[in-house]
């Protein structure tokens, strides 16, 4: 058996409903076939192999340009922003990473070091500042990241327009599902879950 026919046998244990959750404390299985289940373990098997996938393209692409994953994602920004015809600046891009205005300064002076951006004066405000990502890196990035993500749009485009449909509506679900809006736990406050109320265990 191939590693990657070994890696999808082990991802797929992993979410099968069956083994994690046996005793149907979790998952109401009313109604369903065993065939139903199994199809659904395919599926969210399937879902877990493409965010590995994701994972190991994000690794690779951090190394290749010798940055973290803030760095890659401000220029991915950056890249968007040039597209779009905007015109970035650096309080856009705290905004867009979700850090303060100390972090960015440190991040895009970092950048400008090795010569991935420029800060340029606003056209219109001269006491604003612009950034750009410069040519050299935009090609790099494009050529190799920005291609490979690409090829999830030919994954799409195979579909027909009735199964996008489905998929999207399955995503938009699954997206909600997992919403943390209203989630006593995930939002550091006290709170009785649907199986009664749970506390981390302390140190003593």
């Amino acid at each position: 058996m191939s590693r990657s026919a070994k890696e999808a046998l082990t991802r797929r244990s992993l979410y099968d409903v069956d083994v994690t959750d046996p005793t149907g404390l979790l998952v109401d299985r009313t109604g369903m076939t065993p065939e139903d289940v199994a199809q659904i373990t395919r599926l969210m098997s399937a879902i877990a192999g493409m965010r590995e996938a994701e994972e190991r393209l994000s690794e690779a692409s951090t190394r290749y340009m010798k940055l973290n994953r803030t760095d890659m994602r401000a220029l991915h920004f950056l890249i968007a922003s040039q597209n779009r015809g905007s015109l970035p600046t650096p309080g856009a891009i705290a905004q867009h990473l979700g850090i303060s205005t100390a972090s960015t300064t440190k991040l895009l002076d970092r950048l400008e070091r090795a010569g991935h951006i420029r800060r340029e004066t606003h056209p219109s405000d001269r006491r604003a500042l612009l950034v750009r990502i410069t040519p050299e890196t935009h090609r790099a990035a494009m050529a190799t990241v920005g291609r490979q993500q690409a090829r999830r749009f030919g994954a799409a485009a195979r579909l027909t327009h009735d199964e996008r449909e489905v998929v999207i509506r399955f995503l938009e679900d699954a997206t909600r599902s997992l919403s943390l809006t209203d989630v006593p736990w995930a939002q550091g406050t006290s709170g009785e879950s649907d199986a009664g109320e749970h506390s981390s265990p302390r140190a003593d």
